[in-house]
C-alpha cells in the first residue's frame, strides 16, 4: 500500500508552497500531485516553478504527478490544461472531462481524479482502455460502492494493465463541490473578476456554520468542502484487502504532514497483520468517515 500527497487545495503564497515541499521531499510519502485544481487565478507559482518541484522531489525518489483544473471554463484555463498534459515529463492527473479528452487525443496516459465521476466498474473500464492508469474514487461512494465497482471492473475488462491502480481519499477536507461563482468573492461583496485574491487570507478556507451553530462547510474560492477532516487511515488493511493501491492525504496546513509520517508508521509497524495500534491522533477533533460506511457524510463511525 502507497501513500500519496493531494494537490494543496488552497491558496498559499510561493514561500509557503515551497517550505512545505521541501518538507514533503524528506517524508515517506511515495506518490505527490502537484499544480493548482481550484482556481487558475491563483498564481503564487506557474507551470515552469511547478516543473521544478517536480524535479526536486523526483530527485527524492517521489513519483510525480502534475494536476489540472476541476472546473475549466474559459480559453485560457484549457491553454494551460494543454501544458500540462503536454509536460512531457511527469504523470498527469486529469480532474474535468475535457481534460481527459485531451489526455486521449494526445496519447498521454492519465490518472483520474475525485473530481471525475467515475460511479461503475463499466466507466472505469472504458476509460482504463483509453489510457487511464489510476482512478481515485469520488469521496462520496463508500466501500460496498467500490467493491461493487472493482467487481464489475473485473467482470466487464479483460484488457486492463495488471498495473492498473485504485486510490482512495483518505485524509483531509472533503472537496464535495465546484461552482462557476466563488464564494469566497461573494462573502466580501467583490466580482469573482475582482476578487482582489481574496482567498490568500484563508490559507484553510472559510468555515460556514449553521443558523444553529453547526459547522458544515468550509469555503475556499469556488470549491466547497466539508468542515469536518475525513479520517479513514485505520482503514488501510480494509483498504488493502479489497485491492486498493493509494491511501490519499489531502492536508490544509504543513504541520499536517506529520499524519503522512504517522500512517507510514503504522503500516510499517502492523506490516500487513491485524491492526491493533492506537488511531492516529487527528489535529482537528472534528472528523467524519460517513461517506466511507455508506451514511451521511458528516456522521463519524468509531
Amino acid at each position: 500500500m502507497k501513500i500519496s500527497l493531494g494537490p494543496i487545495l488552497y491558496f498559499w503564497s510561493k514561500e509557503t508552497l515551497l517550505e512545505c515541499y521541501q518538507k514533503v521531499a524528506e517524508s515517506p510519502v511515495d506518490i505527490v500531485y502537484l499544480g493548482e485544481t481550484v482556481c487558475s487565478k491563483r498564481r503564487s507559482l506557474d507551470i515552469s516553478d511547478w516543473l521544478e518541484i517536480a524535479s526536486m522531489l523526483q530527485d527524492a525518489g517521489k513519483e510525480v504527478v502534475i494536476s489540472t483544473l476541476s472546473l475549466i471554463e474559459a480559453e485560457s484555463e484549457l491553454s494551460s490544461v494543454k501544458r500540462v498534459i503536454n509536460n512531457g515529463s511527469f504523470s498527469v492527473e486529469t480532474n474535468d472531462f475535457g481534460a481527459i479528452q485531451l489526455a486521449i487525443e494526445n496519447n498521454v496516459p492519465f490518472i483520474a481524479g475525485h473530481s471525475v465521476n467515475l460511479y461503475n466498474g463499466h466507466s472505469v473500464s472504458l476509460l482504463a482502455n483509453k489510457g487511464m492508469k489510476r482512478w481515485v474514487m469520488p469521496v462520496e461512494l463508500s466501500k460496498d460502492n467500490l467493491s461493487a465497482i472493482l467487481k464489475e471492473r473485473e467482470d466487464t475488462s479483460s484488457t486492463i494493465s495488471s498495473t492498473f491502480e485504485t486510490e482512495i481519499f483518505s485524509y483531509g477536507r472533503l472537496p464535495l463541490a465546484y461552482s462557476a461563482r466563488c464564494f469566497t468573492a461573494r462573502a466580501f461583496d467583490t466580482p469573482k473578476d475582482q476578487c482582489q485574491f481574496k482567498c490568500i487570507e484563508f490559507p484553510e478556507g472559510i468555515p460556514l456554520y449553521s443558523q444553529e451553530e453547526q459547522s458544515l462547510f468550509q469555503i475556499n474560492g469556488i470549491q466547497t468542502q466539508s468542515h469536518q477532516t475525513c479520517n479513514l487511515l485505520q482503514e488501510w488493511t480494509t483498504m488493502q484487502a479489497m485491492g486498493v493501491d493509494i491511501m490519499r492525504v489531502s492536508i490544509s496546513n504543513i504541520d499536517e504532514l506529520n499524519i503522512i509520517n504517522q500512517l507510514h508508521h503504522l503500516m510499517s509497524e502492523t506490516n500487513g497483520a491485524n491492526n491493533t495500534s492506537e488511531p492516529i491522533p487527528l489535529l482537528n477533533a472534528e472528523q467524519c468517515n460517513g461517506y466511507w460506511h455508506g451514511d451521511t457524510g458528516i456522521e463519524w463511525r468509531a
